[in-house]
């Protein structure tokens, strides 16, 4: 039934899959045969060191025996169960999720399919819980790609299916110290005033929008894959204390910074915020299975103790999804691996830090934990991007390629090269994959003016 010669892969694919994120006739994937660890190989045997942990969601790595294990035993002792019904594997999935939450109080724990359904269900909660309707999200942001989600995505991924998209969404700036539109004429402010300054923003768009229409605040802890912008010391409390000003629900998406990307189970973690409502995907099972989650503050459920809850999913909560989760959050207490990601963290920062001053085509790097970024720029003094916004550039194709066919995967988006490894990545692994971003940033270097 599986039989399939290696050679045929691409062909039969090119012949029925259709593409997501993908011009069809442009697609060229890569025929994958088996990963283990940090790396994964192709149907010729060509090994790749895989820095965007496939996608951005392999935290444990590849082939992990306890929770290819867990999985196996869950199908074979239940393999579905409707979503009304109460299971073991649901009961321990739901407590080990709650248990990571920040200080452990976001104990009730609705299951989804992935990120962008999770913050999909996130915001109806937010609404329903209030009896508000707008949600304030931010510009660089990415939030799925379902119709809710993507009208909560700030980035052009949302304008390609405008209008359409649910209404009631209203976006703000990014506390993005390298390119503040604030500061431009004056780069040297502090630290402090500069997360005030983005603060007053927000406020001054709460009261613009009437806090009594607004229901939440969703944002990524640290903003994903429009950069990994990390927030300054204070600004998530600023927001929290914003929120609780004008009552409205902080929802932190955690889908791709949770589970040990920043080095802390989420990110929020860093700044010792707890917001409402936390959601995550990705890093939850390790993408050993399909699964989001919902994590909530008591309170938030109890709104809904004797109304129903409008929403739900064929698949929520599937036994062998939870059973992956639930084994995913042990190996990771087990074997250390978000202390190990913390441990990290200061390395890939200066090996970034390194690429940076050997390179003129690098304007900045960016790290926290093992998620980190370099932006590419044309000229360090005007900040040109190497490429356009929402667009390419002959040198940024030229550098993925590179490294492509030098046995390094990773994620290039617009001007930007993203570095987001399995957790379990050593150092010399890391620099494995530095000495070939090494040589590729030459192409880069070539178009600097």
């Amino acid at each position: 039934m599986f039989d399939l010669p290696d050679d045929q892969i691409l062909s039969l694919s090119k012949q029925h899959v259709f593409w997501t994120w993908s011009a069809q006739a442009r697609v060229i994937p890569i025929p994958v045969a088996r990963a283990e660890g940090v790396y994964f190989w192709d149907v010729e045997g060509k090994r790749y060191l895989d820095f965007n942990s496939m996608t951005m969601c392999v935290n444990i790595g590849h082939g992990n025996p306890t929770v290819i294990r867990a999985i196996q035993e869950q199908v074979a002792s239940l393999a579905y169960a409707a979503p009304g019904m109460a299971t073991k594997i649901r009961a321990l999935a739901s407590k080990a999720v709650a248990d990571v939450t920040p200080q452990g109080r976001l104990s009730k724990v609705l299951f989804t399919l992935g990120g962008a359904d999770a913050n999909e269900n996130a915001i109806k909660l937010a609404r329903g819980y209030t009896g508000k309707f707008k949600i304030l999200t931010r510009y660089r942001s990415y939030h799925g790609a379902t119709a809710g989600a993507m009208a909560l995505t700030g980035d052009p991924r949302r304008t390609a299916w405008e209008p359409g998209l649910m209404p009631g969404v209203v976006h703000f700036l990014d506390p993005y110290r390298y390119r503040s539109t604030f500061h431009r004429t004056n780069p040297d402010i502090s630290d402090a005033e500069f997360c005030q300054d983005y603060l007053n923003h927000l406020e001054e768009i709460i009261q613009y929008e009437g806090p009594e229409t607004i229901a939440a605040i969703l944002l990524e802890s640290v903003t994903g894959t429009n950069g990994i912008i990390i927030p300054p010391d204070g600004y998530l409390q600023g927001v929290r204390a914003l929120c609780d000003k004008y009552r409205i629900v902080m929802i932190a998406d955690e889908v791709m910074s949770g589970f040990g990307r920043t080095g802390k189970w989420f990110a929020v973690d860093h700044w010792n915020v707890v917001p409402d409502i936390i959601t995550m995907a990705k890093g939850l099972t390790s993408a050993y299975a399909p699964l989001g989650a919902v994590a909530m503050r008591p309170e938030i459920a109890a709104a809904f103790d004797e109304r129903v809850y409008e929403g739900g999913l064929t698949y929520t909560a599937h036994p062998v999804s939870l059973a992956a989760a639930v084994a995913n959050i042990q190996v990771m207490r087990d074997e250390k691996i978000i202390e190990h990601a913390a441990e990290m963290g200061p390395i890939l920062n200066r090996m970034l830090k390194d690429l940076g001053e050997a390179h003129p085509s690098v304007g900045e790097v960016r790290s926290i934990g093992l998620f980190g970024v370099i932006e590419l720029v044309r000229n360090r003094q005007t900040k040109e991007p190497m490429a356009p916004w929402n667009g390419t550039s002959p040198e940024m194709t030229a550098l993925r390629r590179y490294c492509l066919e030098n046995g390094l995967f990773l994620y290039t988006h617009w001007h930007t090269v993203l570095i987001i490894p399995p957790l379990i990545i050593t150092e010399s692994q890391l620099q494995e994959g530095m000495e070939v971003l090494d040589k590729a940033l030459e192409i880069t270097d070539r178009a600097v003016g």
